[in-house]
């Protein structure tokens, strides 16, 4: 195990001296000591959060970010482990995309001082995006479709092994529709049965949703716009009535939106709010009753359940996530890892 000890400090970005100034939320950078772009997040508490990104990279915190160990399985130095779920401070499931076999989701019991490959794909046609877990043992992995319809693997052991839904499960895939494996949020839960799965690439971007575990989905159209690299990035509910949809084009993410959409009846409606963020972003989360977006260009929040929006940071980020005691943690670019401060 390699561990990365940095001096915790608090940095500077752009709109943090507003932020302190106004009252409202600012990051604080947490120095990683890596240049990996960490697109997969996991936060457990205040001091405990795992990250994952390229060169087969997987962080680990215990500490609130005054230091972070390099706990990446072995060997995977060619891997982009685009998602990762974490369930304390010794136990994780990793997830790698790529066609073939380069998608593959590995396990840890012991701080990633060993891990378990529990799955590689074994269709060259598949190419895994994100996973999501809704308890510690029940769980679901999310493949571009495969002839026609999204593909599936469902876990009810933790990730120990994992199984193939029928692709009947699915409604038909609209031409060139997929997931985006930007912020490892493509597939989200809430409760213990309702799970959403977020798409873009083909004519309409989409959001799908099961209310019985993953056996059954089906598909509601958003007014976010849709492209080969446009549509919805993340879902994020906090309950499973209550959610919201962002995305937009990452090829132009300085385009004016309108990217995020917000739905009150499980995903069965979406329309666009009155306020939303500018441009692309690929994050969501839900921290109590406010709701943070992050990309490229930015973080925002909205405290009446995303019908407005105000941004606190300029600086860039690709995910974001929270706990459900209110600890919030964002990761992205060059090994950039922060902490929520209000």
């Amino acid at each position: 195990m390699r561990v990365v000890l940095v001096l915790f400090a608090v940095l500077s970005v752009a709109l943090t001296g507003v932020a302190a100034a106004t009252g409202l939320p600012s990051w604080r950078l947490t120095p990683t000591g890596v240049q990996a772009q960490l697109r997969g997040l996991s936060a457990v508490s205040a001091r405990v959060a795992w990250a994952s990104g390229t060169e087969g990279t997987v962080l680990r915190t215990v500490d609130g970010g005054r230091s972070w160990a390099s706990v990446g399985p072995p060997s995977t130095g060619e891997l982009e482990f685009r998602d990762i779920e974490a369930f304390g401070a010794g136990r994780a499931v990793v997830l790698s995309i790529g066609p073939g076999g380069d998608s593959r989701i590995y396990r840890t019991d012991d701080a990633g001082a060993h891990w378990r490959q529990t799955f590689t794909n074994p269709d060259p046609a598949a190419f895994y995006d994100c996973l999501a877990f809704f308890d510690p043992w029940r769980g679901l992995a999310m493949s571009d479709p495969v002839d026609g319809r999204f593909r599936m693997q469902t876990t009810s052991d933790g990730g120990r092994s994992w199984r193939q839904l029928p692709g009947s499960a699915f409604p038909p895939a609209l031409p060139a529709e997929a997931g985006f494996a930007a912020s490892g949020q493509c597939v989200s839960t809430s409760g213990p049965f309702d799970a959403w799965l977020a798409t873009g690439g083909g004519v309409r971007a989409r959001v799908l949703h099961s209310g019985d575990g993953g056996r059954h989905w089906i598909a509601a159209d958003t007014p976010l716009p849709s492209s080969a690299s446009a549509g919805v990035f993340a879902v994020a509910f906090r309950t499973p009535r209550q959610g919201v949809a962002i995305g937009g084009d990452y090829a132009t993410p300085d385009a004016p939106g309108p990217a995020v959409a917000l739905s009150g009846d499980r995903g069965r409606s979406w329309h666009t709010p009155p306020r939303y963020p500018a441009g692309y972003r690929s994050g969501l989360a839900w921290r109590g009753g406010t709701v943070f977006a992050v990309g490229p260009g930015g973080s925002d929040f909205s405290r009446d359940g995303g019908r407005s929006w105000t941004q606190f940071d300029s600086g860039s980020f690709d995910t974001v996530d929270c706990t459900g005691t209110g600890a919030c943690w964002a990761s992205g670019v060059d090994g950039r890892l922060a902490r929520l401060a209000f």
